[in-house]
């Protein structure tokens, strides 16, 4: 974690402000792919994830934008206040959960707010000559940001979808249309995602598909479907043996010994309590790690997770 500051804020959209966070000192920031997203703990102490929207070549600086939500948790309203340019705020190393992989042919679908992992996308899809294709969809035009810079970088071939305009979008049509080569990306509302991987499994090659949810997918699926037992859980590092009872989480417990713990939604959907397991089998119940993650057990997401075995070794 590092302290850089907000050097500026700019309104993107008519409840989008973009942030460019910037070192103190100068110092160049560490590399980031497109997809990644990073932590920010914000002056009030709350701790959320955003995308990187800005250029991957950029060194010098970090930019991220966020939708004003009045019904949230506090996190977007706090963003938007003009107090925060010239403060410093809490930055975590870029994590990337939604990596580009390589393909002969791209199609990104974004949803609102999710044009921000798919925006840097598009810049290193362009560098390479790479065919691509954006549909970007909102509620109107107003609504949508980076609009001037995405038809600036691809032309043509950014479709821009309001739905007050062109109404809702025709996943089925722009699925459907795809070549079976395509690299699909798809951002945004709950809604949309789910027509996309409908669509998908009728028309694409499995494995074609790649999401980002800014939520999870059915609240009840990070959670598990029957009690669990309790367990011991070691903090290598911090020196103590908690227990962790049926009724209470493992995020609950650690904070007793470690209350600076990072976390965020605590519904295992946004990576910021993810912890290296040095002993033990976790019970995985989040909707971050890959298969292979999952499989090597040797990473877990505290909020949602529990143990297979008797006792968790954790790297705290």
């Amino acid at each position: 974690m590092q302290a850089l500051r907000v050097e500026r804020a700019r309104r993107e959209a008519r409840e989008v402000i973009s942030l460019r966070l910037v070192h103190p000192r100068g110092l160049l920031l560490p590399a980031w792919t497109p997809g990644a997203h990073i932590d920010v703990i914000l002056p009030s102490g709350k701790v959320r994830q955003y995308s990187l929207c800005g250029d991957p070549t950029d060194r010098g600086a970090y930019t991220v934008a966020v939708l004003r939500e009045p019904a949230g948790r506090g996190g977007s309203i706090e963003i938007h206040d003009p107090a925060l340019v010239g403060r410093d705020v809490g930055v975590s190393q870029p994590r990337n959960h939604f990596p580009l992989v390589e393909a002969e042919r791209y199609l990104f679908i974004a949803g609102g707010i999710g044009i921000t992992p798919i925006l840097p996308m598009a810049r290193v899809v362009e560098a390479r000559g790479i065919p691509w294709r954006l549909v970007y969809g909102g509620r109107a035009r107003d609504s949508m940001a980076f609009v001037t810079d995405v038809k600036a970088l691809g032309g043509n071939r950014v479709e821009l979808c309001p739905q007050n305009e062109t109404g809702v979008l025709d996943v089925e049509s722009i699925v459907g249309n795809a070549s079976t080569d395509t690299a699909m990306y798809c951002c945004g509302p709950e809604g949309l995602i789910k027509a996309v991987e409908s669509a998908c499994q009728r028309h694409l090659p499995p494995g074609s598909l790649h999401v980002e949810r800014f939520a999870p997918s059915d609240p009840s699926s990070t959670r598990p479907q029957e009690p669990g037992k309790g367990f011991d859980v070691e903090l290598r590092r911090t020196g103590v043996v908690l227990h962790v009872p049926p009724d209470r989480s493992l995020l609950d417990v650690v904070r007793e010994a470690v209350p600076t713990v990072l976390s965020s939604c605590e519904e295992g959907f946004c990576g910021a309590c993810v912890t290296t397991v040095l002993d033990g089998l976790p019970e995985h119940h989040d909707t971050v790690l890959t298969d292979a993650e999952r499989k090597n057990n040797d990473t877990m997401i505290i909020c949602v997770g529990r143990a297979k075995s008797e006792r968790l070794v954790l790297d705290l």
